[in-house]
């Protein structure tokens, strides 16, 4: 039902029994202030990180300390982000999404501010564990906000908004980052985004009110999950160096997942969310995101080693054919957006992983004897594959779950985007230490076009499954007429 642009769903989608409270959503929300608190959020989670990518050259250099100490900087604030992924959205399932999300924003500001008058290398790394746990709130709760915030037939437009605000920010992150580190003392790395948060934080009070669980949150599991996704980041990062030690992590983190997932499964509303993973449409929404996060990650990891190594480019005119990347993603995602409210997601999906595909394999491909003007075209076409990708599936995802399953479907989809990364660039780290330096780029920008066309057939078998089920509900309308 459409109430004052709100989704608030059908009464099948809300919970019953115990674990329901009767709070519907607010009737009186200021669309386009509520539509700004969460694009303007989400912009200032993607700047941070992608402004402190740029710069860890120079903290190594400031903070005196290694470059495999300064990349922690990093690490540390993805794995805050990925384990409270999963337990934000169930927060905002229980205590209301507004609540969890400007609770976040805030906690994402306080730790930029600890990171900005950060005295040491310890100090930096906790403020940024606090300011990965904030972003995961945003990042989980976001487009579950807007799903209450616009009407059904208005969702996938406003997540293709969202969409080209990650795009934008993404391409505009490391040119601000240089630019700052350049003219500027490393601090202002963290406190350049903060008006930006202060406004949205201002804003939140837009924000719908959402339906609440009394379900409470488990600390075991949530303990569990945080285990899970920390043991297998450290197995990835000392695989190849201390390989025995890394296996026995992985045991670990595949132990800590059993506990997990035994402990959530007979849950009526779980943690982890297998009750919405046993809907096709949702599982297979999942899948095919990790795949194709993992495949445009491994390709932009490789991809300015391609260019510097075999076509001989220069730091800047890398940059330069890179940035042509995300800004056809930001170009698309608003058509991609828009289309996905009026055509079939899955088809649109399956295009853009095929074209994201071809992208990659078209780079891989090319021959080093021409100009590398002429790589361009590819790597456009790798920006609309996946800005085609993105909006419709993560529509598709969360119409896929009930509305008051928004906080958790939020949580999935952001741990999907976030293991799909971490799996891309893992990847891509393995090939170039396994192959010549040469053929590495190659080798990992076919693996990830492997990856991608991948993700645009689990995309079709959703479709197929989705014609087959409405064929079924027909037959079966059609039999009680």
């Amino acid at each position: 039902m459409d109430t004052g642009g709100i989704v608030t769903g059908s009464v099948s989608n809300r919970p019953s029994g115990k674990h329901q409270r009767t709070e519907p959503p607010s009737t009186t929300v200021n669309t386009s202030l509520a539509i700004f608190a969460v694009l303007s959020a989400m912009t200032v989670v993607v700047l941070d990180g992608g402004i402190t990518q740029v710069a860890l050259p120079s903290l190594a250099a400031v903070l005196e300390s290694s470059p495999a100490q300064a990349v922690q900087v990093v690490s540390i604030y993805q794995a805050g982000l990925v384990m409270a992924l999963l337990p934000c959205g169930a927060l905002g399932e229980q205590f209301g999404h507004r609540r969890v999300f400007a609770t976040g924003l805030g906690l994402f500001v306080l730790g930029a501010l600890g990171s900005a008058m950060s005295p040491s290398l310890n100090w930096l790394l906790a403020a940024r564990l606090i300011q990965g746990f904030g972003a995961a709130a945003v990042m989980a709760l976001g487009i579950a906000l807007l799903r209450f915030t616009v009407s059904h037939d208005q969702l996938g437009t406003a997540i293709g908004w969202n969409a080209l605000t990650v795009a934008l920010a993404s391409a505009a992150a490391p040119s601000i980052g240089a630019v700052l580190i350049a003219v500027m003392d490393w601090h202002w790395l963290f406190v350049v985004g903060l008006p930006l948060a202060a406004c949205a934080l201002a804003a939140t009070r837009a924000l719908p009110q959402t339906p609440r669980t009394s379900a409470a949150l488990d600390i075991v599991s949530v303990t569990a999950n945080a285990a899970l996704f920390v043991l297998l980041i450290l197995s990835v990062q000392i695989a190849m160096k201390r390989p025995l030690l890394a296996v026995a992590l992985f045991i670990a983190a595949v132990l800590a997942g059993t506990v997990l997932f035994r402990r959530e499964s007979a849950k009526p509303l779980p943690l982890v969310p297998v009750d919405l993973l046993r809907v096709p449409s949702f599982r297979l929404s999942v899948v095919a995101s990790v795949c194709c996060f993992a495949g445009q990650t491994a390709g932009l990891v490789a991809l300015p080693f391609h260019l510097q190594g075999a076509f001989g480019q220069s730091v800047f005119n890398t940059g330069f054919y890179v940035t042509a990347w995300p800004a056809c993603v930001a170009i698309t995602a608003l058509a991609a957006g828009w289309l996905s409210d009026r055509v079939s997601t899955a088809a649109l999906c399956a295009a853009g992983g095929t074209l994201l595909s071809a992208g990659l394999a078209g780079v891989a491909c090319w021959p080093e004897t021409c100009s590398p003007l002429t790589l361009v075209p590819w790597i456009a076409l790798c920006g609309v594959g996946f800005g085609l990708f993105q909006s419709p599936n993560n529509r598709n995802l969360f119409l896929s779950a009930p509305a008051h399953r928004s906080g958790t479907a939020g949580g999935m989809q952001g741990t999907a985007r976030v293991a799909g990364q971490i799996i891309g660039a893992s990847a891509a780290a393995l090939f170039f230490s396994l192959n010549p330096p040469g053929m590495a780029p190659k080798f990992a920008m076919t693996f990830a076009a492997t990856l991608a066309l991948l993700a645009g057939l689990t995309s079709l078998c959703r479709g197929v499954g989705e014609t087959v089920e409405q064929r079924q509900t027909s037959r079966r309308n059609s039999s009680d007429g």
